[in-house]
């Protein structure tokens, strides 16, 4: 029996140092499941608070967008009483004649913008200078003593109230579309920026998931590989214990023993041998 105990005894060793092996690659494998699954959750952590944000920056946009329709529409209805209110300011005017002999605003006005043209283009001596500037302020006055004249009618200085206030609207009505349309663009360019950063850790994560599962199977492999070498242990354990004594079953007599040759031999060959071989075996060689 001693070439049969010490071929478990050199089966017992391999396995042995198989289990050893399959622990320390499971124990390995484990260890990058748990780095892996670490990573995936940050990345995860980081994809939700990025997708939070690029939904907030939607938020914003959509409620900027809705101020900017708004303001266009009070804009435009500002607009609209600008407009009427013109018409209104130019019909009084037209109604409400100059004194006899004065002349027009109109003519007044136009006067003035060829006199001012002709100061900024034209060459002048000190005295046609001089005259000249003397000529534009008594336009000026004139056109100030016939719009003060005009304002003294309630309805006229009423309806001139009424177009600054519409004009002063329309402009700061029109100036809120600019700024909320500038606003809106902002955030729609950042929500952007948020999402294609979702989208790339959303690959990540995904590939992430891939190499998270190929680890913890391959963990599970060598888990079971770990298992069946220890049994392989246990086993082969059994048989020693059998071969160096133990007790031989009593429905065994009257059997025909195998031969230690035989047992080796099925050893060598990498077959199993059952506890109930080698007692069998032991009963032979007591005989």
């Amino acid at each position: 029996m001693t070439d049969a105990t010490e071929e478990l005894d050199s089966k017992r060793a391999e396995s042995n140092a198989r289990a050893d092996e399959s622990r320390a690659l499971r124990d390995r494998l484990n260890a990058e499941t748990r780095s892996i699954a670490e990573e995936r959750s940050r990345i995860l952590d980081e994809l939700h608070d990025r997708s939070a944000e690029a939904q907030e920056h939607r938020r914003l946009r959509d409620l900027l967008n809705s101020q900017v329709r708004e303001e266009k529409r009070l804009r435009e209805e500002w607009n609209r009483k600008l407009q009427e209110l013109g018409d209104k300011v130019t019909d009084l005017k037209r109604t409400h004649a100059p004194r006899p002999g004065a002349v027009p605003v109109w003519r007044l006005r136009k006067e003035l913008k060829e006199l001012e043209f002709r100061h900024m283009t034209t060459a002048l001596t000190g005295d046609q200078e001089k005259r000249l500037v003397e000529e534009m302020k008594r336009l000026e006055a004139a056109i100030r003593d016939q719009d003060e004249q005009l304002r003294r009618d309630p309805e006229v200085e009423e309806t001139l109230r009424a177009f600054t206030e519409a004009r002063d609207e329309a402009e700061k009505h029109h100036a809120a579309v600019g700024q909320y349309a500038v606003e809106a663009q902002r955030e729609h360019e950042a929500m952007v920026a948020e999402f294609e950063k979702v989208d790339e850790l959303r690959r990540k994560a995904d590939e992430i998931q891939v190499r998270l599962l190929q680890v913890k199977s391959d963990a599970d492999e060598a888990h079971r590989a770990h298992i069946a070498a220890i049994e392989e242990v246990r086993d082969i354990e059994k048989l020693l214990y059998a071969a160096r004594g133990g007790r031989v079953p009593a429905g065994w007599a009257g059997e025909e023993p195998p031969r230690e040759e035989d047992f080796l031999a099925r050893l060598k060959k990498g077959e199993k041998v059952s506890t109930e071989d080698l007692l069998e075996l032991q009963k032979s060689g007591r005989g």
